[in-house]
């Protein structure tokens, strides 16, 4: 449990990996400030 733990989300983020923990980001620019915007 920390960064060496390859199955953590802190492990994953150390290591520069993904999986289920950490799944990919799909969409890098999602939030801040596009919600308000649409309506």
């Amino acid at each position: 449990m920390g960064k060496g733990d390859k199955k953590s989300r802190k492990g994953k983020i150390w290591r520069g990996t993904y999986g289920n923990t950490r799944p990919k980001p799909k969409n890098l620019r999602r939030r801040k400030r596009q919600q308000g915007s649409s309506s």
